[in-house]
């Protein structure tokens, strides 16, 4: 698979994991956060929850979107903005391992999220270096 359709599928991969998530975040925050963390949310929490799956929609629909031009500025900084957003979720599930959450999918979830962001890594960086050419 080409270098930029190895990116366009990990964009589309990327819009299929965080959209759906964003929407249940936004639908159903503290059975969500029960399920994975162990712990309901209340007050504050359900609002940042919320804002919260506002984003991860906003950044699922703009996954979806770059596909088709993954290569374009725009496209590469949607990528980039996937791969921050990967690191990030990565790492703070896997701090959340020490918590009463469910161990399996925040295991999981960590681990979803290291690979995706090791592979936007690999494709981000083989395309910059066809860019120094």
């Amino acid at each position: 698979m080409n270098k930029t359709k190895w990116l366009s599928w990990l964009l589309g991969i990327g819009a299929a994991m965080e959209a759906p998530v964003g929407v249940a975040l936004l639908a159903v925050p503290s059975p969500l956060a029960t399920l994975l963390l162990g712990e309901p949310l209340s007050g504050a929490g359900l609002i940042v929850a919320r804002l919260a799956g506002g984003g991860l929609l906003g950044l699922g629909l703009a996954c979806w979107f770059a596909r088709s031009t993954p290569i374009a500025r725009a496209g590469l900084g949607v990528a980039g903005a996937l791969l921050i957003y990967n690191i990030v979720a990565s790492v703070t599930l896997a701090l959340a391992l020490a918590g009463p959450g469910n161990q399996a999918l925040l295991l999981g979830a960590a681990v979803l999220h290291g690979l995706l962001s090791l592979a936007l890594l690999g494709a981000l960086a083989a395309r910059g270096t066809q860019l120094n050419r």
